[in-house]
């Protein structure tokens, strides 16, 4: 459920953005401001949940090494509920701001808490498919919020402001679902083990494996957690919080992780498909989608394609195949799809209007469409559930926490970037323009897909505590580091 967050508000703010009501009432095209200034409204609006999210991940980091996890997830869960009222009641631009800042500050800590704490209760063999599912659910919400749009478009006069108060009240009820769900929730064993209660971590981890707190199985793996901590750091000042920072920043092998993350992390957003998800709307315009309604509806499919794919990757995929394999097929589509709307509006810009009209014309727009929802399956099979995967997986457990904080801060400081850029890159004069943003995309698809190869070990079936390694490690030219 904390998964639905971000992509809750992602799919509700995408369609807002088009609503006549929103717009009149925020200025979001005021005849005062220059096209250059309205797109930087508009990407104000997108993004302020994400700017929220940089210092949110940096607070999961913090509560949850002072009152674990369990407790920091509730803290984000009325965080989100405060924000999501104050933007909710807004008149003005600034509070309307405001609220999603508040928000975006709980919405961020979902990032860290959820995959990490995925991570550390999920067996082996069900570790993939645990994060996959925290991955898909962001889909979910994505879906929702582009249906709760697309039917309050069709039951509200779009001169009512409650054409788009409504449908983002499902955050309030979201997140007041997930914090009475939570009490039914037990905290992270792992978390147990760094606060020295042994005992307690074996019992919690038998009850949610189902298991005796004394089968093998279970005491293999506190055994395991513990043998690492006390390998990292025995019992030296670095079990302290400002400990575990220096720990991180320090050691040559967590320096590596860091850096091999944070590029990873810049060709996951910046090529793309993340900004096909908040701009949609727009985005189908430009291939011949007209109508508020259309654009809407055909907004909502997109994101039905995106969460089906999502699901058959965490479930059937993502351990099948492995990590590597499904997400090379995820990025072979993406680049092809890409590379399809990018010549379609290429040759389309030097058209006239007339032939813009001809059946051969029209036919390629729909391939376009068609390749916009391939883009949102190949997003699903690639990068978006790998993502989360890696960052739980790749740092040792002292600093497992820090570590996915900073990658989730980075992660959200480039998602902000290219909600902000990509307004600016769309349009057409002294900018990118649509044909020049989409070769870009294409562009960053090609070096992620080099980097991956090269880079990125193939983890599947390995216990928590081993896989941190192989990153510090990889692959070079396709051969697996031993």
């Amino acid at each position: 459920m904390a998964g639905t967050s971000r992509g809750l508000d992602e799919g509700l703010i995408a369609s807002t953005i088009a609503d006549k009501s929103f717009i009149e009432n925020f200025g979001l095209e005021a005849d005062y401001l220059s096209a250059a200034q309205q797109a930087d409204r508009q990407s104000n609006v997108t993004t302020m949940v994400t700017i929220g999210c940089l210092p949110g991940a940096l607070l999961a980091f913090i509560w949850s090494e002072k009152i674990g996890m369990l407790w920091a997830m509730r803290q984000a869960c009325v965080l989100w509920i405060v924000g999501s009222i104050v933007f909710l009641t807004s008149h003005t631009i600034g509070q309307l701001y405001a609220g999603r800042l508040i928000m975006g500050m709980g919405i961020g800590q979902f990032g860290v808490l959820s995959p990490v704490y995925l991570g550390e209760v999920a067996p082996r063999d069900m570790r993939g498919i645990l994060i996959g599912l925290f991955g898909m659910s962001e889909y979910l919400g994505i879906m929702t919020g582009y249906f709760s749009i697309w039917g309050a478009s069709i039951h509200i006069s779009d001169s009512s402001s409650k054409q788009w108060i409504i449908p983002h009240s499902v955050q309030i009820m979201w997140a007041g679902m997930l914090l009475i769900f939570s009490i039914f929730c037990e905290e992270s064993p792992r978390y147990m083990c760094k606060k020295g209660r042994q005992d307690k971590a074996a019992e919690t981890l038998g009850k949610l494996w189902d298991l005796s707190a004394f089968d093998p199985a279970v005491q293999d793996e506190i055994t395991s957690a513990q043998r690492q901590l006390e390998l990292e750091y025995g019992h030296s000042s670095a079990r302290s919080f400002f400990g575990t920072l220096k720990s991180l920043f320090t050691s040559k092998e967590n320096l590596k992780r860091i850096a091999f993350i944070f590029t990873l992390q810049c060709l996951i957003q910046w090529s793309g498909p993340t900004s096909i998800t908040t701009y949609a709307p727009r985005l189908f315009a430009l291939f011949g989608i007209k109508g508020q309604s259309q654009k809407l509806f055909t907004t909502a499919i997109f994101g039905a394609v995106k969460f089906a794919s999502s699901l058959g990757s965490a479930l059937f995929m993502i351990d099948l195949l492995g990590r590597r394999r499904t997400l090379y097929i995820g990025l072979t589509l993406q680049l092809l799809a890409f590379i399809y709307c990018a010549i379609f509006l290429t040759i389309y810009s030097t058209l006239s209007e007339t032939a813009q009209e001809a059946p051969a014309a029209r036919h390629a727009a729909i391939g376009a469409i068609v390749m916009i929802y391939l883009i949102g399956v190949a997003w699903a099979l690639g990068w978006n559930s790998i993502q989360y995967i890696i960052t739980a997986e790749i740092f040792p457990l002292h600093v497992r926490l820090a570590g996915s904080s900073l990658v989730t801060v980075w992660h959200y400081g480039n998602r902000m970037g290219i909600s902000k850029a990509v307004p600016t890159m769309l349009l057409e004069h002294g900018s990118l323009a649509p044909k020049g943003t989409f070769w870009f995309f294409s562009a960053v698809s090609v070096v992620g897909m080099v980097y991956t190869w090269m880079f990125l070990p193939e983890t599947s079936k390995k216990g928590l505590e081993e896989t941190g390694d192989l990153y510090t490690k990889g692959r070079v030219y396709g051969q697996e580091s031993k």
